[in-house]
């Protein structure tokens, strides 16, 4: 079965073509961060401007590196939610109108699936499994006993642990995007600011406001008393306390859910520190571990494609009333 699947809920325009929800036989990206970098951050306008400025070169592109024509698509797939809903809006058109024209399913995926399902293109999904969800907007801790079942253990209860580490990027003074950048900077630094451990708790739940408020607080003491912050220090006691919550959260889970199988999703998956630290955890605790590759943790409509066969199994097809949500849970 072969799925072309859009995906357009931020600022990176994609299509890919998947076979069976595990081959991707080609991938088209087109990233506006060059543009949105000169803002400092994503301008929600100007992205769904850029998505319908390129769209339909995306599209063709991805199926003249396939090889194939339209004809040769059993089915069109589009995240419709969560994401900046003028962007969403512009990828599901074109998904509603090619499924109209020829007349083959509409698949709605939605935009963590598809991060979920990223990994089973590197290596089909084993059930029962933990997934751990980190990006610029999402923070959970996801159970599934079986493909396209989610079970929401717990989740960011104010930031997303992406937004967190774009907003200490700004208070250290590293440009867009932050998050990379603090990773790299975290290896040259030392952990010598002293910074809480965010929501330590029993729970499955994170919360990340208050270590990025302890963050800007002691940065603004520093300056105020003539100190200067070393980066490089500051991003590694950040980073640290971030890791290790995420780590000590996931493998409790693991051990409580009595789960051997763990797989990371989201931007933050790209997360060097974090993949560092989760796998000595998972082999100290006989746990396989997946990570994605790095083309596919970012946005991208390979997961998608790869979600949508799932999603296409259990009989998630959408007709043309399918909508745009700017705020949806994963269910």
């Amino acid at each position: 079965m072969y799925i072309l699947a859009i995906e357009t809920s931020c600022d990176e325009t994609s299509a890919s073509i998947i076979k069976d929800g595990c081959e991707e036989i080609s991938s088209v990206i087109l990233s506006q961060m060059n543009t949105h970098a000169n803002y400092g951050g994503v301008v929600p306008e100007i992205a769904s401007r850029m998505h319908i400025e390129n769209i339909t070169m995306v599209i063709d592109e991805a199926l003249k590196k396939a090889k194939m024509k339209m004809e040769d698509i059993d089915a069109f797939a589009v995240t419709y939610g969560p994401g900046l809903i003028g962007s969403l809006l512009v990828g599901l058109m074109a998904a509603k109108t090619l499924s109209f024209i020829y007349q083959k399913p509409l698949i709605p995926v939605h935009h963590i699936a598809g991060h979920i399902y990223a990994n089973n293109l590197v290596k089909r999904l084993e059930f029962p499994l933990i997934a751990l969800v980190v990006s610029g907007g999402h923070t959970e801790l996801i159970y599934m006993k079986e493909d396209y079942s989610f079970e929401k253990l717990g989740g960011t209860l104010d930031d997303a642990v992406g937004e967190a580490y774009d907003k200490v990027a700004r208070v250290i003074n590293v440009p867009y995007p932050g998050g990379p950048l603090v990773d790299k900077l975290a290896f040259d630094g030392q952990d010598t600011y002293d910074l809480p451990l965010p929501l330590n708790d029993n729970s499955y739940n994170f919360s990340f406001s208050g270590l990025k408020s302890a963050v800007i607080n002691l940065a603004h003491n520093e300056r105020q008393r003539g100190n200067e912050i070393i980066k490089e220090n500051m991003a590694a006691s950040f980073q640290n306390r971030v890791v290790e919550i995420l780590v000590k959260k996931t493998m409790k889970a693991l051990k409580d859910y009595d789960v051997k199988n763990l797989i990371v999703a989201g931007g933050v998956a790209a997360n060097k520190g974090l993949r560092t630290v989760l796998k000595e955890a998972c082999e100290k605790a006989d746990v396989n571990l997946i990570v994605p590759e790095m083309k596919y943790c970012t946005d991208n409509a390979a997961m998608i494609g790869a979600a949508a066969y799932y999603a296409y199994k259990r009989g998630d097809i959408a007709d043309l009333n399918l909508n745009a949500k700017a705020v949806d849970s994963l269910r």
